[in-house]
């Protein structure tokens, strides 16, 4: 019995559909859209969330539920924001300013790095290093100029991230549509597995993200003021490890050498216990990584750091959150395909 042909426009609509679908995403990297995006995928999942459980809370009609979710998803970071605006200004408004001033200080704590470590310890160092020095605080000193011109990028991706965050929380709210004409149900396949593969992804990644945030921000501002020592810029170490802590695997090994280096600047004993409480820590992030991303997603870890490399070098740092995310969405696509 012969297989039936698929309909040429089924077929027409589905490779329009991936196309479309692979400018959207080169789009979004192009023209630095992608905190927006992240936050649309934010802004549906969570009023998703919410729905069932206000509908339960308020005995709300099963239509009135998602609007009425929506509604909460789009006001609670402004409520958030309101509460936490007098503590966290000169952090939100100023950040750029703070990690050129951050970026500096480790430049200057690169060259002095002799007269940091112990005697022993520096008198070891081989003088092959002090071109090491050199060459390493003169790419932080560059980057540091880089954040000089990007306090307006700033503000300008916080507003991107809330309009998305608010396109998320209408999409989610939205009532379904039946009947879909074939480039229109393409589309919304598409999207439904990205949509998927966001969920596997960077919600898992979001939540370790703001597990090791929270462990960090207690050993910075409580464990280390007990002993009598402070890490200078520790907000802005906490806010970089929630950062980081978004990209799998190099994003560890940022925050790893960021706090170290600034604890060096205090004092070897500090440097060796934030190595110490970041290593504990990672190790509970490996593992997660390896149980619910790597089995939800089939990728190996040689696979994403090929990848990562790769769209870090055409999109600079904003390619190394997409890369799993892409290439994850791109290996589902090809599967269903049966393509691999």
């Amino acid at each position: 019995m012969n297989t039936p042909l698929p309909d040429p426009r089924l077929r027409a609509a589905t490779l329009a559909s991936h196309v479309l679908m692979a400018a959207a995403l080169l789009l979004i990297m192009w023209q630095g859209l992608l905190p927006g995006m992240l936050c649309v995928g934010v802004g549906f999942f969570s009023t998703r969330w919410f729905s069932p459980r206000l509908a339960l809370l308020a005995r709300q009609p099963g239509r009135q539920a998602p609007r009425l979710a929506a509604t909460v998803v789009a006001l609670l970071p402004l409520l958030l924001l309101a509460l936490a605006l007098p503590r966290t200004r000169g952090l939100l408004l100023d950040a750029p300013a703070q990690y050129r001033e951050l970026l500096a200080f480790l430049a200057r704590t690169v060259l002095e790095l002799r007269d940091h470590l112990p005697p022993d310890i520096g008198a070891q160092l081989p003088e092959g290093a002090v071109e090491i020095q050199r060459a390493m605080a003169g790419y932080l000193a560059s980057k540091a100029g880089t954040l000089a011109t990007t306090g307006r990028a700033w503000l300008s991706g916080l507003l991107f991230a809330y309009v998305g965050l608010l396109i998320g929380a209408l999409a989610a709210a939205r009532p379904s549509v039946p009947g879909l004409k074939p480039l229109s149900a393409q589309l919304h396949l598409r999207v439904e597995r990205f949509g998927e593969t966001f969920r596997q992804i960077v919600v898992a990644q979001f939540w370790i993200a703001l597990f090791n945030t929270c462990l960090t921000a207690i050993f910075l501002l409580v464990i280390l003021p007990l002993t009598d020592n402070r890490l200078p810029y520790s907000m802005a170490l906490i806010l970089l490890t929630f950062v980081a802590g978004l990209i799998p695997i190099v994003g560890n090994l940022i925050c790893n050498g960021v706090l170290t280096l600034v604890g060096l600047s205090v004092s070897p004993a500090v440097a060796t216990a934030c190595l110490a409480f970041l290593i504990a820590i990672h190790k509970a992030e490996y593992f997660i990584n390896a149980k619910v991303i790597g089995h939800r997603t089939q990728m190996g870890v040689w696979e994403l750091l090929s990848v990562m490399f790769v769209m870090e070098a055409v999109f600079g740092p904003a390619g190394l959150v997409a890369a799993p995310l892409f290439y994850a969405y791109s290996k589902k696509e090809l599967h269903a395909s049966g393509w691999v």
